[in-house]
């Protein structure tokens, strides 16, 4: 994974773009693997970033990808499935 981007739902229902506690940056990418439409959640600060990444590993795969109906704050956003447990 390229560091310019995050996937923080890979191979995801694509309702899960509905949420809008995701942050304002996230956008719904769709692409074609092994025969399968996929989508991934995906964050980044430059759209190009998004489209350099799928293009290097899908090609032809590559569908589209539209921004996710996220209204958070990027730099307070705290993704809750990678909560850490207290020691």
């Amino acid at each position: 994974m390229s560091s310019k981007i995050k996937i923080i739902r890979p191979k995801c229902d694509p309702s899960l773009a509905q949420d809008k506690s995701l942050p304002c940056t996230a956008y719904l990418v769709e692409y074609m693997e092994d025969g399968q439409v996929c989508f991934d959640i995906v964050l980044c600060s430059k759209k190009v970033d998004i489209f350099d990444h799928y293009w290097d590993n899908y090609r032809e795969g590559f569908i589209n990808f539209k921004q996710t109906e996220g209204r958070a704050n990027p730099k307070v956003w705290d993704d809750p499935l990678n909560k850490k447990q207290k020691k």
